[in-house]
């Protein structure tokens, strides 16, 4: 993501040209307002900044280790194709880095192999996961640990995978008892704020006959992020614990970054007209439900709390995610355009970043949709 072309103040505005002009003329009394004039203040103070404000200026943004700490929504493995158990090998790294989260503002992040969300782990029901968790020296300051809700026993592995910087890999095995789609988060003293710098991540265990075939499928993430600064305040923000525990972000993100899958971001996930396709959809939180809604399309089929053995909901519009809670939903797209998934709490998708785009193309279905053009 470049640093030097665009502003944060342009970089919202983006945000809010893709929720679609109607969105912006509801909201426009909202957005719209006046600095004050001298003439509407009443403490009669000069307006130039005072010695005490200046020396409270925010430190200048800090080099980042990473392009982008959003993780690409189409990287996920590919569906079970087995229909017996299996072993599988995984890793997972404790990886800390400094990213913005928009143009011309960082954060140092925590990470499960410097993305957000974490890797997708998937698996058959009754399959073996042989999972090791490692703290790399030159990435990590602080003792992580991995609790996976799809795991029998204490703390869902996190006893067992507690970790200092310096310590060698935690190793545990596993076998996947219960189907459904369900997270893994650090879960130390602190887990509010490692979970809210990025520490979460799905572990899909499919059911034994699997789940029905789609055209395509996406992983995105939502959290929140809480700092010492302003939403678009330029420099390095650092983690606000006062902030966490009013349960007041800063930002709501989708995939760490304002933005980031959208055209103003890395870009927008693409399918065709015609296509299904299947939205993973993690709440790492700590603290707030999302209210899912897709603009332009309902969930055709969907899951909730990861539940993938009861019977779907049916064209569900929006559906109240909790905090440490991953769903699935489909979507039939008969006619091209965006569908943009946001939290339709708007103040997350209009001030505080959390937007995502799926990009629809193919020919018009004026028979389902005619925007008379």
């Amino acid at each position: 993501m470049t640093t030097t072309a665009i502003s944060p103040a342009t970089n919202r505005r983006a945000v809010i040209q893709t929720i679609g002009a109607a969105g912006v003329v509801a909201l426009a009394g909202c957005l719209s307002g006046d600095a004050p004039s001298d003439d509407d203040r009443t403490d009669g103070e000069p307006t130039e900044s005072e010695p005490d404000a200046l020396e409270e200026e925010r430190p200048a943004a800090e080099p980042v280790d990473v392009d982008r700490i959003a993780a690409d929504p189409m990287d996920l493995p590919p569906p079970v194709d087995w229909d017996e158990p299996r072993t599988h090998e995984i890793t997972l790294e404790s990886i800390e880095v400094t990213a913005e989260v928009e143009p011309g503002v960082t954060v140092d992040f925590m990470t499960y192999d410097g993305q957000i969300p974490g890797p997708m782990i998937r698996v058959r029901e009754g399959d073996t996961v042989e999972l090791t968790f490692a703290v790399p020296d030159e990435h990590n300051v602080d003792v992580h640990n991995v609790d996976g809700h799809a795991i029998y026993g204490p703390g869902g592995g996190a006893e067992a995978t507690t970790l200092a910087p310096g310590d060698e890999p935690a190793r545990l095995t596993f076998r996947a008892e219960f189907p459904g789609v369900h997270i893994y988060h650090c879960a130390v003293p602190n887990m509010d704020q490692h979970i809210s710098l990025g520490m979460f991540g799905a572990i899909l265990v499919e059911p034994a006959e699997g789940l029905p075939e789609v055209d395509r499928e996406f992983y995105v993430g939502q959290h929140e992020l809480y700092t010492d600064g302003e939403a678009g305040e330029e420099g390095h923000h650092a983690y606000d614990f006062d902030a966490t525990a009013d349960e007041d972000p800063t930002y709501v993100l989708l995939n760490g970054e304002v933005g980031a899958l959208t055209e103003d971001g890395h870009g927008p996930m693409h399918a065709e007209v015609g296509e299904t396709v299947r939205v993973y959809f993690a709440n790492g939180g700590p603290n707030l439900t999302s209210a899912l809604h897709p603009i332009g399309n309902v969930w055709s089929r969907y899951y909730r709390d990861g539940d993938l053995l009861s019977e779907p909901g049916r064209n569900v519009e929006t559906s109240p995610v909790a905090p440490g809670t991953v769903v699935a939903g489909e979507m039939e797209l008969p006619v091209p355009g965006p569908v943009k998934l946001v939290d339709h709490a708007l103040s997350r998708v209009v001030r505080k970043g959390m937007i995502g785009v799926i990009d629809v193309e193919g020919e018009p279905n004026p028979e389902v949709y005619d925007d008379g053009s």
